[in-house]
């Protein structure tokens, strides 16, 4: 469904058509103006009389349309297709969920594409409004504004996620909790929220290199004004900080996947020592007995009065110098 249809011009939201194509129709007879279109999970029907009045490119309209896409920048004829993909962080459930954003931007006009609630453009469209300076830069400025909150987001969902990471490190090492057998699925679970995480993120850079025109991207993008290639340097430079931390997270969760593993191999080995070092101890005194319940004609101390209170003291010797033997040794 159409969320919001508004026309700015010289950088302030102005009354103009209910209709949207009298509204880009109208922008674009002025010059100075241009049509923002906020769509919310539009179906095909409804994004039908968009895609007619904007002439946007069927490719990009039925990535629209179906969603699950990967972060990208794609140039048509007419248009610029921009995805990204933004971040929530759900704290009850220690989970992140992603959602999609598409930009179409064009002569005179943006298109906005929005799939579940992870990134509601109200707030963007509120900032915009109120810096009229920046939305003077026509619709590159939606979509920089637009980028700039969803990695914004994505600093904060990095931030949570280094403090999960840190009570996972603090169960692992703990000797009360990390004998647990809930510790390995956990850590498991939050490598996957890194790795879904990093879906979002990684893909990002390039688009935003081209934007940017850094490095061997200093070509001019096409519908996307050169004045505000500063403004997505600095985007890009908060998403690199993102992709350094994200990396930091992996390789962390892996190594504190690792260390958790070798706490358990040593415990097992421990454990296996104790329960062989018990088993050497009850085979000596079990062997002795054994021998000394035969009950041969000839077996020594048969008629010893003391030879019973004998043998258990030679047992009970033996016991206790196999004890002091392991203990000494760490296996008990």
């Amino acid at each position: 469904m159409i969320v919001d249809c508004a026309i700015y011009r010289d950088g302030r939201r102005t009354e103009g058509p209910a209709d949207f194509s009298d509204a880009l129709d109208e922008a674009r007879a002025t010059g100075d103006a241009f049509v923002w279109i906020g769509l919310h999970e539009p179906t095909e029907r409804e994004f039908d009389h968009v895609t007619k009045e904007f002439g946007l490119h069927p490719l990009a309209v039925e990535d629209a349309l179906k969603a699950h896409q990967r972060p990208k920048l794609e140039v048509y004829d007419d248009s610029l297709f921009l995805v990204l993909k933004p971040v929530v962080y759900e704290p009850q459930s220690d989970t992140v969920s992603s959602g999609e954003v598409m930009l179409f931007l064009g002569d005179s006009f943006v298109v906005s594409v929005r799939h579940g609630e992870g990134a509601p453009l109200r707030a963007v469209r509120q900032r915009l409004e109120a810096e009229p300076d920046l939305l003077k830069q026509g619709p590159t400025s939606v979509m920089y504004a637009v980028a700039d909150a969803i990695v914004d987001r994505y600093l904060e969902v990095a931030t949570e996620l280094q403090t999960d990471l840190e009570e996972l490190e603090a169960e692992v090492f703990s000797p009360e909790r990390g004998e647990s057998r809930h510790t390995a699925p956990r850590i498991y679970t939050f490598k996957r929220q890194v790795l879904e995480f990093r879906r979002a993120t990684g893909p990002l850079a390039l688009p935003l290199a081209r934007l940017a025109g850094t490095g061997p991207y200093s070509a001019a993008v096409p519908f996307a004004s050169d004045a505000a290639q500063p403004f997505f340097r600095d985007v890009s430079d908060h998403l690199t900080r993102v992709n350094e931390s994200v990396e930091g997270l992996d390789r962390l969760v892996s190594d504190v996947l690792s260390a958790h593993l070798a706490q358990m191999s040593v415990r097992q080995n421990d454990d296996m020592r104790k329960i062989s070092s018990w088993a050497a101890m009850a085979a000596v005194p079990t062997m002795i007995a054994g021998i000394y319940g035969m009950n041969f004609e000839h077996m020594p101390e048969l008629t010893w009065t003391w030879g019973y209170p004998a043998v258990i003291l030679l047992m009970a010797a033996l016991e206790i110098g196999l004890y002091r033997l392991f203990k000494s040794r760490g296996w008990l």
